[in-house]
């Protein structure tokens, strides 16, 4: 069911860790999201798509098509659209400082919010010290991230069959794994002092699928989140507030909404 909530257009939209090409993407959700928001901006902040697992199997049905056309049709009515690879879709990184299709492809940009922020919005994968030093070790990684993203599937089928609302079982060991966590802080504190190297007002990136807006640092970190697990993105609206959406919730309540209302409907008639 297609959700029903307000159309929203923002000044500028960040959104990474698509992973197309997998089977754990929740690309329903994203159409149905990408449906009711707009930018004059988006920042597709690295691992669009996943060329490490297309690599092995190929995986592409045509709603995975659906969301590059939907993107696309977004930069033909006026969006700019602006890709920074990351670590999975790495291969996009011979074309930087070209346009491919009308996307600007760049490795990192410093993006200016309406009340004057300068924001470094980079994957962050650069930061990511196994990514960097140990690819077969991320590799391997990637191997039990993907097992645990299947399992993570078959309990979301069990839980929409018993009516429950979509929970992301990788996100929730994540936050409770005293070294994943240990993790995050260390990644965020990196992409920090990267942003004030650079004289940025603050950070936005992706690759660790945890999204988080603060200031804990003395300086403004993102992170956009992902839409694998936690469905989230990064608005900027037109007065320059930064808000994470959490798809996953907007579109329960909104569901649930429109549900009671086609009750009330039903009984009035």
């Amino acid at each position: 069911m297609s959700i029903a909530v307000a159309p929203r257009h923002l000044r500028t939209l960040f959104l990474s860790d698509i992973h197309l090409g997998t089977r754990g993407s929740q690309v329903d959700l994203l159409l149905d999201f990408l449906k009711w928001h707009d930018a004059e901006t988006i920042f597709l902040v690295g691992d669009i798509v996943d060329g490490w697992r297309l690599k092995k199997s190929w995986y592409w049905p045509q709603s995975h098509n659906d969301v590059v056309q939907k993107l696309l049709r977004k930069g033909r009515k006026g969006a700019r659209l602006v890709y920074l690879p990351g670590n999975h879709d790495e291969f996009l990184r011979d074309y930087l400082g070209t346009q491919l299709g009308g996307v600007e492809l760049v490795d990192s940009i410093v993006h200016e919010t309406a009340d004057g922020k300068r924001l470094l919005v980079i994957h962050g994968d650069q930061f990511d010290v196994v990514v960097r030093h140990a690819k077969w070790l991320a590799f391997l990684g990637d191997g039990a991230y993907t097992l645990a993203l299947g399992l993570n599937t078959i309990l979301n089928k069990i839980r929409r069959r018993l009516g429950f609302d979509y929970w992301s079982l990788s996100a929730w060991a994540k936050l409770k794994v005293k070294n994943a966590v240990n993790f995050i802080g260390t990644f965020e504190n990196a992409l920090v002092n990267e942003a004030k190297r650079v004289g940025a007002d603050g950070v936005v990136c992706g690759h660790i699928h945890h999204a988080a807006l603060h200031d804990e640092f003395g300086i403004r970190y993102v992170n956009t989140g992902d839409w694998v697990e936690s469905c989230t993105a990064i608005a900027e609206h037109h007065d320059g507030r930064l808000e994470i959406l959490r798809w996953s919730v907007i579109a329960k309540d909104a569901a649930y909404v429109l549900d009671s209302e086609t009750k009330v409907d039903q009984v009035a008639a």
